[in-house]
């Protein structure tokens, strides 16, 4: 009878410890019946820090975001700054609201998620510390202080140490705002690299005479604007004479004959039109024509005015103009130059009041943001001497390149 009762005993807690959700673990209390126990800052990182697409404050690629231009103690290697003014347009204002735009666009940038095939690496799990900087707080009302404004806030990033020992200053990817930016840009550039090379992805020349823009009240001040800014860089000696380009150009010319042309000659550029791409071989033929122009020694400036892109795949901006090239192109391209010396970048002339519901040419400013982004981080590995991308399909490691690729 004994042996039977410890048997039955036996067999009930068998059959309780299997009982329930908890298959033998032991039940546990719900966690709100539970004492508080404070996690440790590891514990709250943890549990915390991840973002969805969706979530967070919008910052570029849910990069930490600091106001560089406040925060000195806070070192970078690349930082996205935002230059929200658009005073200097000549048409439709609006870009004033790109730098939101893009960022917000950039919502599926993850670093978890940031490996780019094109290049082979993750730009934003790499040797460069990338940081959101934050805007530049322009004025609105002045467009003489916005200059200065704009100028000096270069100035200031322009000379701050970088974390990185490998490199000797940060880069700044700006997010325009209109193209006028680009002046400051190059002054503040200009006080460590000299005079560099720009590449320059625009519809238009942007290397206009201040006075193309004919006015019966002519101000001094009107010469800065969003389509003579590299008119004044090159007359103040910002622009290497002889190793710049413009690429996917289409505009209309003033006046009656090619004098905007010979103008842009004296400053040294050339010319790449959105048809030449037909007539080139494609995005390859219009890489080694940039290549062979600048070089991968040369210290280059890349601004991306958005309305190189056809209205059609970018409406949201404030000069559109018909007939240009697609975003699959402009990546292609952007990929192919990746050899490139680039000392800052911009992305500009984003003005989401004029785009789609889906944000297209926001979109199209943010993968452009993120394929520079690539190019100067890659282009950095190789400058130390590091493979420049992880193992392929075949399983080899493809060393960094300083040219222009054959095939893209």
């Amino acid at each position: 009878m004994r042996l039977y009762l410890t048997l039955v005993v036996a067999l009930c807690k068998v059959v309780v410890g299997h009982a329930g959700p908890d298959h033998g673990e032991g039940k546990e209390l719900p966690l709100h019946e539970r004492e508080f126990v404070q996690d440790s800052a590891e514990e709250l990182q943890r549990k915390w820090s991840f973002e969805w697409g969706f979530s967070g404050v919008s910052t570029f690629a849910h990069l930490p975001h600091t106001k560089c231009l406040v925060s000195t103690e806070t070192l970078f290697d690349i930082g996205i700054l935002g230059v929200p003014f658009d005073t200097a347009v000549s048409y439709r204002p609006g870009a004033r609201f790109g730098p939101r735009a893009i960022r917000a666009a950039s919502a599926r940038q993850t670093s978890f998620r940031g490996f780019n095939p094109r290049a082979g690496i993750n730009p934003y799990t790499s040797w460069a510390k990338v940081l959101d900087c934050g805007d530049i707080p322009v004025t609105p009302m002045d467009n003489a202080v916005a200059l200065t404004q704009m100028t000096s806030a270069y100035l200031e990033l322009a000379h701050r140490k970088p974390l990185s020992s490998s490199v000797r200053y940060p880069k700044i990817i700006s997010l325009g705002g209109d193209h006028s930016l680009a002046l400051a840009a190059l002054r503040g550039l200009n006080k460590i690299y000299g005079p560099i090379a720009v590449l320059h992805f625009d519809a238009h020349l942007d290397t206009w005479h201040p006075a193309k823009y004919p006015s019966p009240w002519p101000s001094s001040q009107a010469h800065f604007n969003h389509g003579s800014m590299f008119w004044i860089a090159s007359n103040e000696g910002l622009i290497l004479n002889g190793s710049s380009v413009h690429a996917g150009l289409r505009t209309r010319l003033s006046g009656d004959d090619w004098d905007d042309f010979a103008d842009d000659e004296r400053q040294g550029f050339l010319r790449i039109s959105a048809d030449d791409i037909d007539d080139v071989g494609g995005p390859a033929g219009v890489v080694k024509l940039i290549m062979n122009r600048i070089g991968t020694e040369t210290p280059v400036y890349l601004s991306v005015d958005i309305d190189v892109l056809d209205p059609g795949l970018a409406p949201g901006t404030g000069t559109p103009e018909a007939g240009g090239w697609t975003s699959r192109e402009l990546i292609r391209i952007l990929r192919g130059i990746e050899g490139l010396n680039v000392v800052g970048a911009d992305v500009v002339e984003v003005a989401p009041a004029y785009d789609g519901v889906g944000e297209q040419t926001a979109l199209a400013g943010a993968q452009v943001v993120y394929e520079i982004l690539t190019g100067i981080v890659k282009r950095g590995l190789v400058d130390m001497g590091r493979v420049a991308e992880v193992p392929g399909r075949d399983g080899k490691p493809v060393s960094g390149k300083k040219e222009g690729k054959d095939e893209l």
